[in-house]
């Protein structure tokens, strides 16, 4: 029997608001994967604003294997967010720069006071920094490509005199942000967050000896391009992250992310490169551990 107009649209407006529903909902817990680091994931976006917040998040992550994060700053707020959680909790590590739609905001006292916080031993990177081409002209708060690139060749300098690897974040701005590093010169650990490129970048970025950490987005179905990157990167030089609360995992697109649900992501590249997922974590908790220099758990 045909439905009538108003069932139809009663179905449809059913089907939106449990869409909706699903969307506020987290992902289920994954079966663990021990081992595993979560290189770049951001506590306060999370919820982790407080020592008992943080606890909870990273004892959740724990328990299905997520022994230590790297959480992220985009702003200087986030920053001191950033270095409260990596003190409030030896499972949590800080990296702080700004982020490059931020980088007008890298004045004098924001250059003092991160060249302060990357001193700290609890601080493990800088970053993220870099280029971000997709939001200017977006966002009337964005910093412009000329402001980026100046706030990128310091965050450059920093990286390299405090001798800790440099995050980059990069949004369609592959050629640019390349041709930056070789003007500057790359210091001597590069992780490239999130990597978004093609299999031509992918393979650029290896050969000059760079780190690519691949996110939830290398599980979604139209990431063929991006599976094809992710094959190509040798074992020493591939990392897994959240980048928490957002990107999460196929089938859970569009949910909230946390720590935990890095198994998903990290079981996405076992499948891509065919390796065994045990061996996948193993893989890629030992690059963190090194790239990061974090202590055994």
């Amino acid at each position: 029997m045909s439905q009538t107009p108003a069932n139809a649209e009663a179905e449809t407006e059913s089907n939106k608001a449990a869409r909706k529903r699903r969307r506020r909902e987290p992902p289920p817990d994954p079966t663990p994967l021990p081992g595993l680091v979560d290189a770049h994931t951001h506590l306060a976006a999370c919820g982790g604003r407080d020592p008992a917040a943080v606890a909870a998040i990273l004892d959740h992550a724990e328990s299905v294997g997520v022994h230590q994060v790297v959480t992220v700053a985009d702003d200087m707020v986030d920053a001191r967010w950033a270095m409260d959680a990596a003190h409030w909790d030896d499972r949590a590590f800080a990296a702080v720069a700004l982020h490059p739609t931020h980088a007008a905001e890298l004045d004098d006292g924001a250059k003092a006071e991160l060249e302060q916080m990357v001193a700290d031993p609890r601080v493990v990177a800088v970053g993220e920094t870099g280029l971000d081409y997709y939001w200017p002209g977006k966002s009337d708060s964005c910093a412009n490509p000329m402001e980026q690139a100046e706030a990128f060749r310091w965050h450059i300098d920093l990286a390299k005199r405090v001798g800790k690897p440099l995050m980059i974040h990069n949004r369609e701005a592959d050629r640019d942000l390349l041709d930056i590093l070789t003007a500057e010169g790359a210091p001597e650990s590069v992780i490239m967050h999130c990597f978004s490129g093609d299999l031509n970048v992918a393979r650029e970025c290896v050969d000059r000896g760079f780190i690519l950490s691949f996110a939830g987005t290398v599980s979604f179905a139209n990431a063929d391009e991006l599976r094809a990157a992710a094959e190509i990167v040798p074992d020493d030089q591939i990392l897994v992250e959240t980048d928490a609360p957002f990107l999460t995992p196929h089938p859970y697109r569009g949910q909230p992310n946390q720590s935990y649900c890095l198994p998903y992501t990290a079981r996405a590249l076992a499948r891509v490169r065919d390796v065994d997922e045990v061996e996948m974590a193993r893989i890629l908790g030992a690059n963190a551990r090194r790239v990061y220099r974090l202590p055994l758990q």
